[in-house]
């Protein structure tokens, strides 16, 4: 999914790297002593640091561009153009935490973010860049805004997780936002590829035709109307994923709480 990945992927870090900030369950109280995860040596944590501080600090820029270009204009309609540059740059810099699963500083699967995170890319720049007469479409606006605002909360919530200082208020945001955000996401992505099909089929966009001397043929219109195929089985996955997730770690810290 395009928006719904990252979710399923932070939920996995996050929960690693926030265990020393939520404190220790029932176990801890006991006569034996919780096994320790390894975290990322010291150098390779304030990489991590470094890379969310400037992520969030990216995505808040994000945010403030929204606001500020809605209230000059007084209207929401055309508001991409405002932030479209550092939303391609910061987007496309989540490519990084590919790398950072393939050296094994963040214990996620490289596949799983790999597919995730280029998803998104792809959304950011083979529709919305590629197909300029999407970019003025209001669903364009919807999934960044919820993009934005769950980046913001995911990239707080890993570096204050890697800091061990993580506030309940960010952990609590990280793991209920997305019950909105995440259809709010899935309906902007789902109606900008839909508003790109009738351009992509007329212009043939990243089309290849027979012949060829390759002897190779790809349908750029049907790969689009697959992927939005796609979400119909993924996106119940997902979401149902995350709230079994939101119910384990808020749980977790609720009993810690009453302890």
């Amino acid at each position: 999914m395009w928006y719904t990945g990252i979710h399923v992927v932070s939920a996995k870090w996050g929960s690693v790297m926030s265990a020393p900030a939520m404190g220790t369950t029932k176990t801890a109280h006991s006569d034996v002593a919780p096994k320790k995860k390894r975290g990322p040596g010291a150098l390779a944590t304030a990489y991590l640091v470094i890379y969310n501080v400037v992520m969030t600090a990216g995505w808040l820029v994000i945010a403030v561009g929204l606001v500020r270009a809605y209230l000059v204009r007084g209207s929401y309609h055309g508001l991409y153009f405002s932030i479209e540059k550092p939303l391609k740059f910061f987007q496309t810099g989540a490519l990084l935490e590919i790398l950072h699963c393939a050296v094994g500083i963040v214990p996620s699967s490289v596949v799983l973010t790999g597919f995730q995170v280029l998803s998104r890319v792809f959304l950011t720049w083979a529709v919305t860049h590629s197909v300029r007469e999407v970019q003025s479409e209001d669903s364009v606006l919807l999934f960044v805004s919820a993009w934005t605002i769950t980046e913001i909360i995911r990239y707080s919530f890993y570096t204050f997780s890697l800091l061990n200082h993580l506030p309940y208020l960010i952990k609590w945001a990280r793991y209920t936002f997305f019950l909105v955000l995440y259809p709010m996401g899935v309906t902007g992505e789902l109606l900008t590829i839909y508003a790109a099909l009738p351009y992509v089929q007329k212009t043939g966009l990243y089309s290849v035709t027979l012949p060829n001397k390759y002897n190779f043929s790809f349908d750029y219109y049907t790969f689009l109307i697959l992927t939005m195929v796609s979400y119909i089985p993924l996106f119940p996955q997902l979401y149902f994923h995350m709230m079994r997730q939101r119910k384990k770690v808020l749980a977790h810290v609720e009993e810690y709480k009453t302890e």
